[in-house]
C-alpha cells in the first residue's frame, strides 16, 4: 500500500489520517482563481425587451459540479429591468447528476426540495427529478415583480448544497447585466 501526504481544503491527510490545519496555515493556502463571466451567456434585445441567458448546470467541477455557470452560493447575479421577458436556455453539462432550475423567492434557510416558482413558467420540466446530462429545457417568463430572487436547482438537496445564483429584477436598471456577486452579498 502506498503511503504519503495529501493536502485537502483545510486539512492534511497523512498515511490515511485526516489532520486539520490551523487557521493561519489555511489562510496561506492558494485559492482557486475567480470564475470568469463569459459575455456570450447573456444576449439582449432592447426592442422586444428580452434578456436571454444561457444557464449551464455543472459547467465546472466547482462545488462537486453543483453550480450554475461555474458559480455557487449566489456568486453570480443576473440583473434584468422590471417588466422584461427573461428567457433562460438551460443545459445540464454535469456528466453524472441530473439538475433542474426554478426561480424562487430569496429565502433563507434554503429549501431542501422544489418550491413554488416566483414567476409563472420560471422552471424547467422534471423539477424534482432533474434533467439528465446534456439535456436541455427553456424557461420563459416576464420579470414583473422587483426584488431579489434565486435561480435554484430543484433536485432535492442540490440548491441547499449551494447550487443557486441570483436574479435581481431592478426598477432602476435600463439594461440586463451579469456580474460576480461581491463576497458577503451572496
Amino acid at each position: 500500500m502506498r503511503r504519503g501526504a495529501w493536502l485537502l481544503t483545510g486539512a492534511l491527510v497523512v498515511s490515511g489520517v485526516l489532520v486539520p490545519l490551523p487557521a493561519a496555515a489555511q489562510a496561506e493556502m492558494p485559492t482557486a482563481p475567480a470564475q470568469a463571466i463569459d459575455p456570450s451567456w447573456l444576449s439582449v434585445d432592447a426592442t422586444t425587451r428580452t434578456a436571454t441567458f444561457d444557464l449551464i448546470a455543472g459547467l465546472t467541477g466547482v462545488n462537486g459540479a453543483l453550480n450554475f455557470n461555474g458559480f455557487k452560493d449566489g456568486g453570480l447575479t443576473l440583473t434584468v429591468p422590471i417588466g422584461w421577458t427573461v428567457v433562460m436556455h438551460f443545459r445540464n453539462h454535469d456528466g453524472m447528476l441530473p439538475h433542474s432550475a426554478v426561480v424562487i423567492e430569496d429565502a433563507h434557510p434554503l429549501p431542501l426540495q422544489p418550491v413554488t416558482p416566483a414567476f409563472p413558467k420560471a422552471f424547467t420540466l422534471r423539477l424534482a427529478e432533474g434533467i439528465p446530462s446534456e439535456g436541455r429545457d427553456d424557461l420563459r417568463f416576464i420579470a414583473d415583480k422587483g426584488g431579489s430572487y434565486l435561480i435554484f436547482c430543484g433536485v432535492p438537496g442540490h440548491g441547499a448544497a449551494g447550487m443557486w445564483v441570483r436574479l435581481m429584477v431592478s426598477t432602476s436598471a435600463t439594461q440586463p447585466s451579469l456580474a460576480a456577486t461581491p463576497p458577503g452579498q451572496h
